[in-house]
């Protein structure tokens, strides 16, 4: 086992307060949860913070849409974000903002060393501006063709096909994606963070451990380009930071961002008496881990490492990056209903089950990990239901019928307790590597071994014997003893399940250690189910109730994230005749009325000259239903019926706009009728 005196400092990467979580991004907070728990029963000191990134135009730009100021929204966000992770059982130790006065501190702080250590740069660059919307737009609000590999619908400053970075300027055939206009450049002084100044410093720490070899890897690659000047501010209208000595500019978003981890670690330790520097000052004993997705390598890799250096603050001890989630096989979709909130898994699946599927998938690489729904319901059945809970089953009624809840004074078989014992350090070891999926495997295997020695032994058969009381007590005291190892190494992962058979098991908290001692001559609780099966038919509601935004409308620009989030990639491209098939109708609007149990949705009735329709749009941000009625508008008028939990959805209005309030139907010119086809 490792060093029983660890200090451990734990973060993930920080969730944009923009909007909510979802099952793509629980992956890596599951993954940070499992092994900070694993890390704290094993005794160590293990703190697991984050933050809400609440900075940014995105932000500042849908409270607008909303009329209510920035900290508005991101105090609501940051309340559902902390409401999820706490149902989905994410142990944080602080959950903080990066809008706080401890960030602003950390952000001031390395900005004014790494400025006064010459690591700051000036300059008048020419930047995008959005002639509608007059203002400057950043790089996340620049779409276009990327420079190096020609992929369309590429971002700003880094393209997701082949990697590169780049500057906004540098994209082929650009538009805004606020207004849909083509930017228009301006002059502006920036100020720059010289990460060439740290090449020697970042090449020794990139090979030296602190990373995954395919991270190191394609680092390389960013090396032999030639490391870069980093723009680190942005212009008013901005909400964030502003940068000490340069009125009216401020901190890019992904400055402080990542300060976020240190910043929330100082409020824990301002509310607790801790020694913040004795962390995070050079020298420490401690050690800091970054859990990240794979898309954000760059900022942790080599930004934030050169900040911390250049600013007397220590780099990280490691960076674990993890691949993206696909669900079915395919990318995350809102029409199959796979682009799934974790408010809408919550509200119809135990939370407990991804938590173990995702562990039963991650291993220690970045590859990606796919969420199949047939597979998702036979393991979590089989594993959990058949296998584990089983044995508690099987051996808990005999304990309580035949005496009175007690153990038996000793271990039926301790050459299977020597070999559950045993194991616990092979599963020990693959959780601090964080090969999950090793883990569970070997803890499946000594399940189903815990299940043959029950069907070896047959209690039920020898509970019918004149004279099998002690034979019977001794086989089902067994069972659960090897049932309590379990649940000891599967702690981390169904921390729920784990509290319950402590209850059951009339124990207190199961640590890592405990696994040397077995349970006998103990009395228990009454068994009670510890977890039921998974149903198709709440997987499939769950599916269902996220397709509930598709109703008949979708934004054709939508409000852009940061890479902490996943996005919408466009569709692929089709074809003239396929356009051509779509039958584009005008129809008018005769009754529009709220739907109940709906967020998005407004019920549509449309008159399309001598035929009605029924559809659910998802406008109810933008228009009150009564001021609908009557107006015309233009629906597709051959698509397939789809039913809903609220109805049959029998066509499509349409609607563009960036989201919220800001969202317009499309009216035809005057003169149009009912039933019009639309050229």
């Amino acid at each position: 086992m490792t060093n029983p005196h660890r200090k451990i400092l734990v973060t993930s990467a920080l969730p944009y307060a923009n909007g909510p979580i979802h099952i793509g991004h629980l992956v890596e907070y599951i993954q940070t949860d499992i092994w900070a728990r694993f890390q704290r029963m094993c005794g160590h000191c293990c703190y697991y913070v984050c933050a809400d990134d609440a900075h940014g135009t995105p932000i500042m730009l849908r409270a607008r849409q909303e009329g209510i100021n920035p900290e508005t929204l991101i105090e609501r966000i940051g309340r559902e974000h902390r409401a999820d992770f706490a149902e989905f059982a994410i142990a944080f130790d602080n959950y903080h903002t990066t809008h706080s006065p401890e960030n602003q501190w950390l952000a001031n702080t390395i900005y004014a060393a790494l400025r006064d250590n010459g690591h700051i740069s000036r300059r008048t660059i020419r930047q995008a501006y959005d002639p509608v919307k007059e203002m400057f737009l950043p790089d996340r609000f620049i779409r276009g063709e990327c420079p190096k590999c020609a992929a369309p619908d590429q971002y700003g400053d880094s393209c997701e096909q082949c990697g590169a970075t780049y500057s906004p300027t540098d994209l082929k055939n650009p538009v805004s994606a606020i207004s849909g206009a083509t930017p228009v450049e301006k002059e502006s002084e920036h100020y720059f963070f010289k990460l060439a100044d740290f090449e020697p410093m970042l090449h020794a720490w990139t090979r030296a451990g602190h990373l995954q070899p395919e991270v190191t890897n394609k680092l390389d690659e960013w090396f032999r380009a030639g490391l870069q000047e980093w723009d680190i501010s942005r212009d008013a209208p901005y909400f964030g930071f502003e940068i000490p000595d340069a009125p009216g500019k401020y901190f890019y978003v992904w400055l402080d961002a990542p300060m976020g981890y240190l910043a929330s670690f100082k409020n824990l330790c301002d509310k607790t008496g801790m020694d913040f520097d004795a962390w995070c000052r050079p020298g420490s004993d401690a050690e800091m881990y970054h859990f990240i997705g794979k898309d954000i390598i760059y900022f942790h890799a080599l930004f934030w490492p050169a900040e911390l250096h250049g600013s007397g603050f220590r780099t990280p001890s490691a960076v674990f990056a993890h691949g993206f989630l696909t669900v079915n096989g395919q990318k995350m979709s809102k029409s199959r209903g796979t682009f799934i909130t974790a408010r809408t898994y919550l509200n119809h699946l135990n939370p407990e089950y991804l938590r173990y599927y995702f562990a039963a998938k991650l291993g220690a690489g970045v590859d990606d990990i796919d969420l199949n729904m047939d597979d998702f319901l036979l393991r979590v059945n089989s594993d959990l239901v058949g296998k584990v809970v089983n044995i508690a089953s099987r051996c808990a009624g005999f304990i309580h019928k035949r005496f009175a809840g007690r153990l038996g004074s000793e271990l039926h078989n301790p050459a299977l307790w020597a070999d559950f014992t045993e194991a616990g350090e092979r599963i020990a070891a693959a959780y601090d590597a964080r090969e999950y999926s090793r883990a569970m495997r070997e803890i499946m295997t000594l399940a189903d071994r815990a299940n043959q020695y029950i069907d070896d032994k047959k209690p039920w058969l020898i509970a019918k014997q004149d004279g099998g009381d002690a034979k019977l007590q001794a086989i089902c005291t067994m069972g659960l003893n090897c049932f309590r190892l379990l649940m000891i190494y599967l702690k981390p992962v169904l921390p729920v399940m784990a509290e319950k058979v402590e209850t059951f098991l009339n124990i207190g908290p199961l640590q890592w250690e405990d696994r040397g001692s077995p349970l006998t001559g103990h009395i228990i609780n009454p068994f009670t189910p510890l977890l039921t099966r998974v149903e198709q038919e709440h997987i499939e509601a769950m599916m269902e109730d996220s397709k509930e935004d598709l109703g008949s409308t979708a934004a054709t620009v939508h409000t852009v994230t940061n890479a902490h989030l996943a996005r919408d990639p466009i569709a692929g491209e089709i074809s003239i005749e396929d356009f051509a098939r779509v039958d584009l109708r005008v129809a008018r609007i005769i009754k529009a009325s709220h739907v109940d149990g709906a967020d998005k949705l407004l019920q549509l009735t449309l008159d399309m000259g001598g035929e009605t329709r029924n559809v659910f749009a998802g406008i109810k941000s933008a228009y009150p239903p009564e001021e609908l009625e009557g107006k015309l508008t233009v629906m597709v008028a051959n698509l397939a019926p789809r039913k809903m939990r609220f109805g049959t959805s029998e066509g499509m209005v349409l609607a563009a706009g960036p989201g919220g309030k800001e969202l317009f139907i499309l009216s035809p010119d005057a003169g149009a009728e009912p039933g019009m086809k639309v050229k």
